[in-house]
């Protein structure tokens, strides 16, 4: 066994397991013999008196060349089949960081009907949810759905105020997935006149004689540069410069205006427009700000929707701001200044290009030191994903979509324009039944379960606490390891 340096780890995660949920889960979890690789726990209650684990000292295997491809595909994939981690355990971590970042993001079948959705065919939540799922299980490209679910989140949009009358939510997900690598200019030029933003924060309805501030700020705020960077008078400024954009207009949405005046007998417009041609914004010149110069940012002159975003990015605060967004999602939760500043001076010197972001993240030392090991909370959607896919069964698309809503992690549904919680955030007592639970429902309805002889080395690294250990090493019954496995503290973490 390769040498492993001991990092004290602050767990945060249920002993829930001892309490029951749904099945008496510590009767019934366990599993062969295993290397518990860890020192002794000690626990403490946590404030809401949640039964958690509350301190662990974890033993990192990060000094494993395999550990450390473990970790690197926990961190970017969602979760990984055994397959995929024998791949790129063939590749090395070099080469994987590589063929991730290199392979282009695989495509996902149409959705039927998607992109005709119109008043009289509303696109269902329900449908667009499972397909995405759906994808994140078969896609042969697991990164990009892992880039495309930061992205869902950074950007954040919900159906509940787009509608379901319009493609706009589908092209949404389709569009973070084609640029999920690309500059940062280009996303927020993107992001801007994306149909489904421009219906949520209003910038559809705004002019430039009655500008809405609602984009504008959080642009600026939320999207690129951090809340205390800019004034008022910047975001009114914003906001004028930004008016003229409308949603675009399908042959779906028209013909079924026509149809439902038709079927009101009310009498048709005199000009109903044309549908475009585009899945994009379209931009009104005679809805735009049309009055003198004025300042934003600090320099006054004629502005345009290219020219706020342009004079955004030179603002110090951008590249500090995306990239500790983006080690706080996959390096850390606690990532110092000295590493957010070298990330972002990087990040900015490559014209804010998120591919080179990423690989400098992905092959920085901080990425694999010992004290990232298990110091970051899997959301819901990722512990679902996971455990599909370890027990490979893609047809579980089904009970991650209708178990999302109680974790508060729906799909296309964010609570707020800041998107869902992070890290230790999803932790509370019902959230840990509610994955044991999970765990437990998703082995029951796998009928062809894979063996699980090898689960707990292949997605717990063989490293436990004395607790686990002692559950898995009771049980040699498939079903009740591998629920051992999926239930256990050390999955709730990556």
């Amino acid at each position: 066994m390769a040498a492993r340096a001991t990092v004290t780890r602050r767990a945060v995660l249920g002993t829930a397991l001892v309490g029951g949920a749904g099945v008496a889960a510590a009767r019934i979890l366990g599993a062969g013999p295993v290397d518990a690789t860890a020192a002794e726990p000690t626990t403490e209650p946590l404030a809401d008196s949640a039964a958690l684990v509350s301190g662990v000292d974890w033993i990192s295997p990060l000094g494993d060349e395999r550990s450390r491809i473990a970790h690197l595909l926990r961190r970017t994939t969602l979760g990984y089949t055994a397959e995929e981690l024998e791949t790129a355990a063939a590749d090395g971590y070099e080469r994987t960081v590589d063929r991730i970042l290199e392979t282009p993001a695989a495509e996902p079948p149409p959705l039927a009907g998607a992109d005709e959705a119109s008043q009289e065919q509303p696109l269902r939540p329900d449908r667009l949810q499972t397909w995405w799922v759906d994808w994140m299980l078969r896609s042969p490209t697991p990164f990009a759905e892992a880039m495309t679910l930061f992205w869902h989140g950074h950007f954040t949009s919900e159906y509940r105020k787009v509608g379901v009358a319009s493609p706009f939510m589908y092209w949404q997900n389709r569009t973070w997935r084609e640029f999920a690598l690309a500059d940062l200019r280009t996303m927020l030029y993107q992001v801007t006149v994306d149909p489904a933003m421009l219906v949520y924060l209003d910038l559809a309805q705004s002019s430039g004689r009655n500008p809405n501030e609602n984009y504008a700020r959080e642009l600026m705020e939320l999207y690129a540069m951090g809340s205390g960077t800019f004034t008022e008078d910047d975001v009114q400024a914003a906001s004028k410069a930004l008016a003229g954009w409308r949603a675009p207009f399908t042959d779906a949405m028209r013909a079924a205006l026509i149809a439902r005046a038709e079927e009101l007998g009310r009498t048709l417009p005199r000009a109903i427009p044309p549908a475009d041609a585009v899945k994009a914004g379209v931009f009104v010149p005679q809805r735009a700000y049309r009055g003198p110069a004025f300042g934003f940012l600090g320099v006054t002159k004629t502005w345009d929707t290219e020219a706020v975003i342009d004079r955004i990015l030179e603002q110090d605060s951008v590249a500090p701001f995306v990239a500790g967004k983006v080690l706080r999602r996959f390096v850390g939760p606690s990532v110092d200044d000295a590493t957010i500043g070298r990330a972002a001076a990087r990040f900015r010197a490559s014209g804010y290009d998120v591919r080179s972001l990423m690989r400098d993240v992905l092959r920085s030392p901080e990425f694999i030191a010992d004290a990232s090991y298990r110091n970051l909370v899997r959301s819901p959607i990722e512990l679902m994903v996971n455990a599909a896919k370890a027990l490979n069964a893609p047809a579980l698309s089904r009970l991650i979509v209708t178990s999302s809503p109680g974790f508060g992690h729906v799909l296309f549904d964010p609570p707020s324009v800041g998107g869902w919680t992070d890290g230790a955030g999803w932790v509370s007592s019902n959230g840990m039944l509610g994955r044991i639970n999970f765990a437990t429902v998703a082995v029951q309805q796998t009928r062809s379960l894979p063996s699980s002889a090898d689960a707990a080395a292949l997605y717990l690294d063989s490293t436990v606490g004395p607790q686990t250990a002692a559950i898995l090493n009771t049980e040699t019954e498939d079903r009740r390891r591998w629920i051992a496995v999926l239930s256990s503290p050390e999955a709730q973490l990556k």
